[in-house]
């Protein structure tokens, strides 16, 4: 079968089916070109709880889909494609920021989305990469433990001064592998383009950047923007996807090697086998694990 050929199949389908489809940002043009929605992970979240389907498909990584299932408990939720993790997610475990919390009282935790469900149970507040400045500045508590990311922790303490920000030495493998160089020799190529990245970046990085911002903001800002080229800081999805939706302006790669592979781990064919009945990873959470991980979500609603 082609690859127009399945993805007429799955638009087939899935009005068949009655299903919704949510695809990452940085998911493959043939993914996002049958999507329902294509965004930043909670975002997608938030519109899977919209919609009526009684069914979702998403195509990302596990953490998303565990998000989508927290705030959509009564629908039936499949990640696509089952080994599609988030190494970052799975860095710190409940049982560590439990101990940390009993050492340390006087500490709000803020976890950010990346992270597992299980891990959220036990944190007071979660935050996206758009409404991690936001919200800590916003919490009454002067003293933050901001889990995993210690870049984007690095960046909202930055921001929010007036705060006693601890961090983890976690983060994104994929966003912290970039060095200074790649900046360095991308502005060298390109030196009319803004440079535009994602605060799970080095400072090193982003503090070199005429933008710092999540996935969504990077792309709203090229797109509202009146230069004409720019450097994209993130998965290499975004600057493809940008040159499909502003063919007029041009968008170079900050690295080639900024790809992420459990983003890449999901292909069109995982989508159809889901929809066909041969395929997929459905995610079940019990009533008090998502009971107790709302908490820090709902927290996260209130304060963004």
């Amino acid at each position: 079968m082609k690859i127009y050929e399945m993805q007429q199949e799955i638009l087939r389908l899935k009005k068949e089916k009655d299903v919704c489809i949510l695809a990452h940002s940085y998911q493959t043009r043939d993914i996002t070109e049958i999507a329902d929605f294509t965004g930043d992970s909670f975002a997608l979240s938030v519109k899977a709880s919209q919609v009526t389907n009684k069914t979702v498909i998403m195509c990302g990584v596990r953490f998303m889909a565990e998000t989508v299932k927290l705030l959509s408990p009564e629908k039936t939720v499949y990640l696509s494609n089952k080994d599609a993790g988030c190494p970052m997610a799975e860095q710190i475990d409940k049982e560590t920021i439990q101990h940390f919390k009993e050492h340390n009282p006087d500490y709000t935790v803020v976890a950010y989305i990346n992270t597992t469900t299980d891990l959220k149970t036990v944190c007071d507040v979660c935050v996206t990469s758009s409404s991690a400045v936001k919200i800590v500045s916003k919490l009454e508590n002067p003293n933050i433990l901001f889990i995993p990311d210690c870049n984007l922790g690095a960046f909202v303490a930055k921001n929010v001064p007036d705060k006693n920000i601890k961090t983890f030495q976690g983060g994104c493998p994929i966003h912290a592998s970039i060095p200074y160089s790649a900046v360095e020799k991308a502005k060298a190529e390109h030196p009319n383009a803004l440079l535009l990245v994602h605060p799970e970046c080095k400072s090193a990085v982003s503090d070199h950047a005429d933008y710092v911002g999540s996935t969504a903001g990077i792309i709203d800002y090229a797109m509202d923007s009146e230069a004409e080229e720019f450097i994209i800081g993130t998965e290499n999805a975004i600057a493809e996807y940008l040159s499909f939706e502003c063919p007029e302006k041009k968008f170079y790669q900050l690295s080639k090697e900024f790809i992420c592979p459990n983003m890449k781990a999901t292909t069109l064919v995982d989508v159809y086998n889901i929809l066909n009945g041969s395929g997929g990873c459905e995610i079940t959470l019990d009533d008090e694990t998502i009971k107790e991980a709302r908490i820090c979500i709902d927290k996260m609603i209130e304060l963004g």
